[in-house]
């Protein structure tokens, strides 16, 4: 069972609502310990927050939920694709998303992440990753 005012996606392709008020924002990582961390505090900083382990419940995620403001996504992940390549799928299908990209094997410009998305090396400071966050979503909409 998850925590209050955390999405987790289960198996059953259902999520939960979260109780708190502020943008949704998807944590894709297979990690689960750091996916939890990320989740956990940016619940508490006041975001609704979903969870996937992979690209592929990432994607259903997305297809299932309202609406997400940012997708933060680590790029070395099992599956059928990496989280570049789950950015660049983001932004074909919602390009009002705005994107968030993490690694601690590689380091990216804006300029290599679709749509000129942000990037934050790992190991990260959970504050860092907060106020990332925070200005990624102060952005005027995207049109």
């Amino acid at each position: 069972m998850s925590a209050p005012g955390r999405y987790v996606f289960q198996d059953d392709k259902e999520a939960h609502l979260s109780e708190t008020n502020g943008p949704t924002i998807l944590v894709v990582e297979d990690e689960a310990l750091i996916r939890m961390i990320s989740a956990d505090i940016l619940t508490e900083a006041g975001f609704h927050v979903l969870e996937a382990q992979n690209a592929d419940e990432a994607i259903a995620i997305m297809e299932a939920a309202d609406h997400v403001e940012l997708v933060f996504t680590d790029i070395r992940m099992p599956g059928r694709m990496d989280g570049l390549e789950l950015a660049a799928f983001v932004h074909a299908h919602w390009p009002d998303v705005r994107l968030l990209v993490t690694s601690g094997h590689v380091v990216l410009s804006s300029k290599e992440i679709p749509d000129g998305g942000r990037f934050v090396s790992k190991p990260y400071e959970l504050t860092r990753l907060v106020s990332e966050v925070r200005a990624i979503v102060a952005l005027p909409a995207k049109r």
